[in-house]
């Protein structure tokens, strides 16, 4: 039996798999606290985990997904 040619091999799914859990990792990481009614504006929308970690671990997350797409799988 021949074996089949897959685009990708385990490894590739293996990143592939990792790099969608560290995007949504990252949209966690943007989410947060609700403004109501009652306590009016919420300040904790303008923290550095919203700003500044969360879209740099979500960018990661995207460039893992392009290396794992164009990474060679072994032979």
């Amino acid at each position: 039996m021949n074996k089949r040619q897959f685009a990708f091999g385990k490894e590739n799914f293996i990143l592939l798999a990792i790099s969608i859990a560290i995007i949504v990792i990252g949209f966690i990481l943007v989410s947060g606290g609700k403004t109501t009614e009652e306590t009016g504006f919420d300040p904790s929308i303008f923290n550095t985990r919203r700003l500044f970690v969360a879209p740099v671990v979500i960018i990661i997350g995207f460039f893992l997904v392009i290396y794992a797409i164009l990474k060679k799988p072994k032979e």
